[in-house]
């Protein structure tokens, strides 16, 4: 791999495989440059790993290349499509796991950075039902909200504090931890990460 240097250029056709379609995962922004997202050989998704990384396993003949994102490493005797999208040949089993762990950034994420209860950019997390009363420290529980309005619920519930929610918090799926981890998510990334984002059944 030494002497590749990489040069943005047009995209390749969008579609090499098949993806997961009619799902619509929430909003974050693009995950940075230089990242593949690695599926399984049944198309679930794995890992992200970098471009580098990603280029190896298809030159290895451990992957197949599914969308690129529309940069070339070039060397003296290589021309060679940057993956954004792989898929391993072989299947490879993982631990199960049917959710992702709390994190403060990855409510931000799911939220998206959106106060829970006014729409405006949220600064902070909030418990729905106050920790002093009870309430738990989990995915259910926690929103994102904004500075005001967090010091206006204080330690009630929103009904108490004459507030509403816009919209329930949900338990994200395990594959949510891979757009967490990156901070983003790459739009060729969005069919086959929808439904593992989703919320749990």
């Amino acid at each position: 791999m030494d002497g590749l240097h990489s040069t943005s250029e047009g995209h390749l056709p969008r579609r090499v495989g098949a993806g997961v379609a009619g799902t619509r995962p929430p909003r974050q922004r693009s995950a940075p440059a230089g990242k593949a997202l690695l599926l399984n050989a049944t198309m679930e998704p794995l890992s992200v790993v970098p471009s580098r990384r990603a280029l190896v396993l298809v030159l290895t003949d451990k992957a197949d290349l599914v969308h690129t994102n529309g940069h070339r490493y070039r060397s003296e005797s290589l021309d060679l499509s940057a993956p954004s999208v792989l898929r391993l040949r072989r299947y490879v089993k993982v631990p199960y796991r049917h959710q992702a762990a709390l994190s403060r950034r990855g409510v931000f994420i799911r939220d998206d950075g959106s106060c829970q209860y006014c729409g405006k950019a949220a600064e902070n997390v909030d418990h729905v039902m106050p920790r002093s009363r009870g309430g738990a420290h989990e995915w259910e529980n926690v929103v994102a909200s904004c500075r005001r309005c967090n010091s206006r619920k204080k330690d009630h519930t929103p009904e108490e504090a004459g507030m509403r929610l816009l919209r329930p918090p949900y338990v994200p799926r395990a594959a949510f931890c891979l757009v967490v981890a990156v901070g983003g998510l790459q739009p060729d990334w969005e069919a086959y990460l929808g439904d593992f984002l989703d919320r749990t059944a």
